[in-house]
């Protein structure tokens, strides 16, 4: 009997085991249109707030209704996607995001905003677990370099939107929200794509035709779970810092310097893009010289900026925020891919985890800042929020499950 494997098959490995580009940079896309979607909400507060006389208490309920419906969601699709994978319900989570956004074009109230942030959640919760799982596969074996080019079009959606609602739907409008929903429609189109290569690698991995590059790291249990718990302290001091950017930096900007709404989504569209830049960095660096390395820099790293920007001009302070932007970003992609290997083989369990812990303590995060701006002000919670970065001090008690990586 011949165990040769056939020429076919050994191709079929090899394709496999390489970084595919085109998906990746599709799925990117894809994120990149999601996540513009959603930042759409946060960016038109000052709308929202003039519009219904809110509090920022209001606003603050807005972005934690959105951001746990993102997130309580997560770590159960992917539980369930682990097992039973859904290639095409990453086309049904963006149609929630485009039914999301009608409704919010068109709510005449509170209550009604808070419903239509509700869907986009909901969206956002289907699409990530599954679309991280996409990145993975296309990786090749480089997944600090996949996972940040995920990441980098999540994070330039989220720097693109503020931008473009200052174009579109601060000048003219609540209603003017509708028009994304053709962009969402496209995503919808451009995910019907990924989906029909997703299931083909599902085929591909029930003929044993891939080989696992997961590498066994010794750790036990009990040491797999505390390390856990460590990246989740991170991922919440990374991201209740980023709830104070992300939904009250227009705010502070305007209150402090007194600039429009319009100039301050500018000073927002830098720090975001700023954040874009630095996932893309911090992932490739994190393959190339150790994630945990990237962890420790990226979070504490940051303090000295954070401790200064509240004290800062209106010309430092953007130039402050673009560095804090740059090097807290880089942290993600290492987190996650750290995580990955931690516990091989649950991908979307852990991009579940950790992408609902990000929108959680974003949502949990700006609620919080939002009472505590009531009570006292804007600049108060920028000074608050500055000493989060020194929790990175944690970093060290992370194992070294890869030693310095060369080349």
């Amino acid at each position: 009997m011949n165990t040769t494997p056939s020429t076919s098959t050994i191709n079929v490995k090899q394709v496999a085991q390489q970084t595919v580009f085109s998906i990746l940079f599709t799925i990117s896309l894809s994120h990149l249109i999601n996540d513009m979607l959603q930042s759409i909400i946060p960016s038109i507060y000052p709308v929202l707030k003039d519009k219904f006389h809110l509090t920022f208490t209001q606003i603050g309920l807005i972005t934690f209704t959105y951001q746990m419906t993102a997130s309580i969601l997560q770590p159960f699709v992917g539980v369930y996607t682990d097992k039973h994978p859904r290639p095409y319900s990453l086309a049904i989570g963006m149609g929630f995001t485009l039914i999301g956004l009608f409704a919010a074009s068109l709510a005449p109230g509170f209550g009604y905003i808070l419903a239509a942030v509700s869907l986009i959640g909901i969206g956002s919760s289907i699409f990530h677990p599954e679309s991280s799982r996409v990145a993975h596969m296309a990786s090749g074996g480089k997944k600090g370099l996949a996972q940040s080019i995920f990441q980098l079009g999540g994070n330039a959606g989220s720097a693109i939107g503020p931008l473009l609602a200052a174009l579109i739907v601060v000048p003219y409008g609540q209603f003017n929200v509708i028009w994304f929903c053709l962009i969402a429609a496209l995503g919808i189109v451009i995910l019907l794509v990924v989906s029909k290569w997703y299931r083909e690698q599902l085929d591909l991995r029930a003929k044993k035709v891939i080989i696992s590059d997961e590498i066994p790291h010794g750790l036990s249990r009990k040491r797999v779970i505390f390390s856990l718990g460590i990246l989740l302290v991170l991922v919440f001091s990374k991201y209740f810092y980023l709830a104070s950017i992300t939904s009250y930096y227009t705010f502070f900007l305007i209150d402090k310097f007194h600039v429009s709404v319009q100039q301050s989504q500018i000073y927002l569209f830098a720090f975001l893009g700023a954040v874009a830049a630095g996932t893309l960095l911090g992932g490739t660096l994190g393959d190339r010289f150790g994630r945990k390395y990237i962890i420790w820099i990226s979070i504490l790293g940051v303090a000295p900026f954070t401790l200064m920007l509240p004290y800062a001009s209106l010309f430092w302070t953007g130039i402050l925020s673009v560095v804090i932007g740059l090097i807290l970003s880089s942290a993600f992609s290492a987190i996650l891919v750290y995580a990955t290997e931690l516990v091989p083989g649950k991908v979307g369990l852990i991009a579940g985890l950790f992408f609902g812990l990000a929108f959680g303590m974003g949502g949990l995060g700006s609620a919080i800042l939002g009472k505590i701006a009531d009570m006292t002000s804007i600049a108060y919670v920028f000074k608050i929020c500055a000493f989060l970065p020194l929790i990175g001090i944690f970093t060290s008690l992370l194992p070294n499950i890869e030693g310095k990586k060369k080349g």
